[in-house]
């Protein structure tokens, strides 16, 4: 099963690396539109988009932290 990404890390992760949107969307060829509206809950994103802007974030260091008894989230990778 493919990895997911919610709009909650997207912005977290966004926040750790300190990219706009528009940081985001050229990093991954993915518009600042689409994840202008996946961020805000407005849409879900094909999940090769997702999966796209996931590895974009794990390639900038992030590390994500899957549903458990932590919760969901992001952090930094160690190096």
């Amino acid at each position: 099963m493919a990895a997911s990404l919610t709009p909650e890390q997207c912005r977290a992760a966004r926040g750790l690396l300190d990219w706009t949107q528009r940081d985001l969307a050229k990093a991954s060829g993915i518009t600042r539109h689409t994840i202008t509206r996946f961020e805000g809950s407005k849409h879900v994103p094909h999940p090769a988009n997702r999966a796209l802007l996931r590895e974009v974030f794990e390639a900038a260091g992030i590390a994500f932290i899957e549903p458990g008894e932590t919760g969901v989230g992001v952090c930094f990778r160690e190096p």
